[in-house]
């Protein structure tokens, strides 16, 4: 019963932290507060104070983001040459009333996509009636690629959705389970509420409810929830989360693609979507772009890690897996409107049509722009297991303009390394904060969050620092910078999704997590700038 509590209570990557953390813990200083934290505010007192900055643009490359919200509205990017609402297109960019960014995933109409297939699954449904009786050795060699593609995505799609009906059975059960165990526990005890402080010592001699207080305390502890039916609620929430997997992105018959309206098969079409770059759910993206640049001067909620950044908001992430056409139009629209950092929490594990990605990936090197891109939270070693965007090219090249980032929490022992998240000594570039890294969503809200989604955009806004403070860095200087200043770590730490105890070191290129202080300096004895104070 134990151990099936233990599991009910679990949540998936990307919900509430793990534990319960301090405040934007991710700016703390490792030195002085026992943190590993990026040491954003010492940066800014020792090294930053006093000196000229430029205003940058970092585009959000997302499911959304609530320019409303009162800790970004100051810091959303506004494009002038565009009249909001008048139907046209004023800068003749090809994007109609685009004046804060744009919506890859909606229509002319308005309506939006929330929730979309998995990759494996739209090629299981596309070329299942081609291949799903053929023989390899019978086809034409043409079209031997596209079968061994459906091979492996019908593989996987049939694991993953076993996996998924499995524990979405097994969670539903539970769920039952302890709504009992709650219910009953509260009539025997006489309260309405019960809290950590109560399930810990609880008020009874009975050890049967003494039991049920204890199989409930300790994981509800450890999850971070403050009493039982936060607990449920948690539990509630990602069996909602399975559901949504079940019923959109593994549903061979559902294709939201009519909304939008373009043509799937035209991957140069441009100009498709709207310009609601808030849409459905903007949780996650809200969250991404607070990270980055939430206001620092208002007082209010959090506060990002780039004073002197805009968010470009760019729609092309849906609840399941984004089009490689709407990634490569993503990435070229932001670069084309000024963005000069992008951040790309989101990947998947199959991309058919990667070399449009590839193409805009290089579009962006030649006009200096940096991409930061999420490892993702699937604990695999991405040495030897692929993911996409890559960061390197079909020829086995280095993507120069691309850092890619795993996560890392806040307490430098064994668990300094976040348990889900991706890694690779020759894939993954640095880790950062990922960790109950509290930050905005929708409503004016606030809420820590998990995943490498949330180490992705430290590193964007360590970057949007460094090309603010010193806009003659290149893309290609400030990953080096970022990834010099990473100092080496040699905790033994346990293996995402493991018990077993390895160096840090060994999980990314650097070994080490980013630190805006460090990288500051290092840019300073590097490329020295002006001193006058920006108003």
């Amino acid at each position: 019963m134990k151990n099936l509590i233990c599991l009910l209570l679990g949540i998936l990557p990307g919900l509430l932290a793990a534990q319960p953390q301090p405040v934007q813990w991710h700016h703390l200083d490792p030195r002085t507060d026992s943190v590993m934290g990026i040491s954003t505010d010492r940066a800014y007192r020792e090294l930053l104070n006093g000196r000229k900055a430029t205003p940058v643009i970092v585009a959000v490359i997302d499911g959304g983001v609530d320019t409303n919200h009162e800790d970004l509205k100051a810091v959303i990017r506004a494009n002038s040459k565009e009249i909001a609402g008048n139907g046209k297109d004023d800068d003749h960019n090809g994007y109609v009333d685009d004046v804060k960014g744009w919506n890859f995933m909606g229509g002319k109409d308005g309506r939006n996509v929330e929730f979309d297939r998995k990759e494996e699954t739209r090629i299981v449904a596309r070329l299942g009636p081609c291949y799903a009786t053929a023989h390899r050795a019978s086809l034409p060699a043409e079209q031997q690629a596209d079968y061994d593609l459906y091979t492996r995505a019908k593989a996987h799609y049939e694991q993953k959705r076993q996996e998924l009906t499995t524990t979405y059975g097994r969670n539903a059960q539970m769920e039952t389970r302890l709504k009992n165990m709650i219910a009953d526990l509260k009539k025997a005890l006489g309260v309405t509420r019960l809290d950590s402080a109560l399930l810990h010592h609880p008020p009874t001699t009975d050890s049967t409810q003494r039991q049920k207080a204890a199989m409930i305390y300790g994981p509800m502890v450890q999850r971070g929830f403050a009493d039982a039916d936060d607990a449920l609620a948690g539990l509630q929430k990602n069996i909602k989360r399975l559901k949504t997997q079940l019923d959109y992105g593994y549903n061979l018959q559902y294709d939201p693609q009519p909304i939008v309206g373009d043509n799937p098969d035209k991957l140069t079409e441009v100009g498709y979507g709207n310009a609601d770059v808030i849409g459905p759910d903007a949780s996650h993206g809200s969250h991404v772009a607070g990270i980055i640049a939430a206001n620092r001067t208002n007082s209010l909620g959090v506060m990002g890690i780039a004073n002197h950044a805009y968010i470009m908001a760019i729609r092309s992430t849906p609840e399941g897996d984004e089009h490689d056409k709407d990634v490569a139009n993503a990435i070229r629209y932001a670069v084309d409107n000024g963005a000069t950092i992008i951040n790309m929490s989101f990947g998947k594990d199959f991309s058919p049509d990667r070399r449009i990605v590839d193409e805009a990936i290089r579009y962006a090197d030649t006009k200096g722009v940096l991409l930061v891109h999420a490892a993702m939270n699937d604990h695999n070693n991405i040495d030897s297991v692929a993911f996409y965007p890559a960061a390197t090219y079909p020829d086995g090249r280095e993507m120069p303009n691309v850092i890619t980032v795993g996560a890392s929490s806040r307490i430098n022992n064994r668990e300094l390394a976040a348990t889900f998240s991706n890694y690779g000594q020759h894939t993954v570039d640095v880790f950062a904060p990922g960790v109950g890294v509290l930050s905005t969503v929708p409503g004016n809200d606030y809420q820590p969050m998990s995943g490498t989604s949330m180490a992705t955009p430290v590193v964007a806004g360590i970057a949007a620092v460094l090309k603010s403070y010193f806009p003659q860095l290149t893309p290609q200087a400030i990953k080096r910078i970022i990834m010099q200043s990473a100092t080496p770590l040699h905790t033994m730490v346990y293996k995402p999704g493991t018990r077993q105890l390895v160096d840090f070191v060994t999980l990314s290129k650097t070994g080490g997590i980013v630190n805006l202080y460090e990288a500051v300096k290092l840019a300073l004895i590097q490329t020295p700038v002006a001193t006058s104070t920006n108003k």
